[in-house]
């Protein structure tokens, strides 16, 4: 009892140092707030602590992926038209961190406490969809061709909820499948929960990650709260807009980018777990 007792408590200051590297490292390159470097920081020592490097090195390929594939963005001309709308851009904080990772540790700490399958693949559902999301988001915004409504079709400006790329949907399923393909080979580290097929992985992650992608698209497209500017008249996800109060003209107020962002990922995560159970 005492040794596991030591093994647990050794596990946890690994993670806790590793952690505070890593969104240390993050803060400098201004990929998280302070807020989010310290949300962070629980996260990852949690993940460690509870799970090992099968579950805190799948997280890690989501944020140092889109955190790339972002810098690259705001190096490009275009951002800006893309990024008006959006309710954030730039830093992540606290609440974005969750939203992308806290299921993921609830479903880690699920394994922990009961190991079953069922919770690798909805993990690794869970985080496909965020981390494919993101790439869809970052990449499709440098699109040369005009997004489309997911519904009706229409032309629709770079930013809009629920507006698609060929370009954006592509970088879907490759962000999907990467991390598919990471959680797939972490699954020979140690610790890592066995029982597993890596194909079985890849495949579920890839497909529900992208489905899940798309949901987020749809929810974006009608439940997600919008809002028009009282001062330019622009559209935009923000309540607030150049310093005034915005205009709610569809969705529910508590649809935020961040509540879309869970529900979505949520959903792929079941998809997950029902694609992964059946093949294997």
């Amino acid at each position: 009892m005492f040794d596991q007792w030591g093994n647990d408590l050794g596990r946890t200051f690994v993670g806790l140092f590793g952690s505070l590297a890593a969104a240390a490292a993050a803060y400098r390159l201004r990929s998280l707030s302070v807020s989010g470097a310290v949300a962070a920081v629980v996260m990852g020592t949690g993940f460690v602590a509870l799970g090992g490097p099968f579950w805190f090195g799948t997280l890690l390929a989501f944020f140092v992926s889109s955190s790339v594939w972002s810098k690259y963005k705001r190096r490009h001309r275009g951002k800006a038209a893309a990024e008006a709308k959006y309710a954030k851009s730039g830093r992540r904080d606290a609440v974005q961190v969750w939203a992308n990772g806290g299921l993921g540790l609830v479903l880690c700490a699920g394994y922990a406490i009961w190991p079953a399958e069922a919770w690798v693949y909805a993990f690794a559902g869970v985080m496909a969809a965020v981390n494919a999301d993101t790439w869809a988001t970052e990449i499709g915004a440098l699109s040369r061709r005009a997004p489309r409504a997911l519904l009706g079709g229409g032309a629709v400006l770079p930013g809009t909820s629920g507006g698609v790329t060929p370009l954006g949907s592509g970088a879907a399923l490759a962000g999907a499948a990467f991390v598919g393909t990471v959680a797939a080979l972490l699954l020979a580290a140690p610790l890592a929960p066995a029982g597993v097929s890596p194909g079985a992985l890849l495949a579920a992650a890839a497909c529900a990650g992208t489905a899940g992608a798309f949901a987020d698209s749809l929810l974006g497209a009608t439940v997600q709260a919008m809002y028009r500017c009282r001062a330019c008249g622009s559209e935009t996800e923000r309540a607030e807009h150049c310093g005034v109060a915005a205009e709610r003209i569809r969705g529910f107020a508590g649809m935020t980018n961040d509540a879309v962002n869970l529900a979505s990922s949520a959903a792929a995560g079941l998809l997950a777990w029902a694609i992964g159970c059946a093949l294997s």
